[in-house]
């Protein structure tokens, strides 16, 4: 696990363990961490319908994190439904409620059928 916290761009040393690299993501994609979770807060990959997604959240939870997605796109919603995600509500000072899809460590291997 990495001790840092705060944004995780491309291709720095912790990216490359877990595969967020230029190669397979948009130089506009970024991820957040905080405590034991990954925030994917903007992500674009590069040539969809590789699986580059979902190894990157196969190799986030193998580093020991949990992981979270605020306020998804549609399309981002039904690949988070898919890969076994929950939709909590989480509360923020400065936002108020705020949706935001989660998965845990434990959670890996299970499927949601919603």
């Amino acid at each position: 696990m990495s001790e840092e916290e705060g944004i995780i761009e491309l291709d720095t040393e912790f990216a490359k363990l877990i595969g967020f690299t230029s190669d397979k993501f948009d130089d506009i994609s970024y991820l957040y961490q905080e405590g034991n979770y990954i925030f994917i807060s903007m992500i674009k990959s590069i040539d969809k319908h590789k699986g580059n997604l979902t190894k990157l959240f196969d190799a986030i939870q193998r580093e020991g994190y949990e992981i979270k997605v605020p306020r998804p796109f549609p399309l981002m919603e039904l690949i988070l439904i898919r890969k076994g995600f929950r939709k909590t509500i989480e509360h923020s000072e400065q936002m108020g409620a705020v949706e935001v899809w989660v998965k845990g460590i434990n959670e890996q291997k299970k499927r949601s059928v919603e």
